[in-house]
């Protein structure tokens, strides 16, 4: 069993904010299939520096933006 990443996203929201971006449509524009794009929506995949990079770009964001990992609490 895959255990789920703690970095949370917005990919969502913003594929919305970008005319309605297609799952499909994000997936070719940063070189990966569609199933791998639904993975990092819903958590259960962190994408590679790189492609964390590569998905900011495409949404024209920081990638602070796109990505975020919880503090620790102290």
């Amino acid at each position: 069993m895959v255990k789920p990443t703690r970095v949370t996203n917005n990919i969502r929201a913003l594929r919305f904010a970008r005319d309605e971006m297609t799952q499909a449509a994000l997936a070719e524009r940063i070189g990966v299939t569609r199933q791998t794009v639904i993975a990092i929506e819903q958590g259960r995949y962190s994408p590679s520096l790189e492609m964390a990079f590569r998905i900011a770009h495409v949404l024209d964001v920081r990638l602070d933006e796109v990505f975020q990992y919880p503090e620790e609490a102290s």
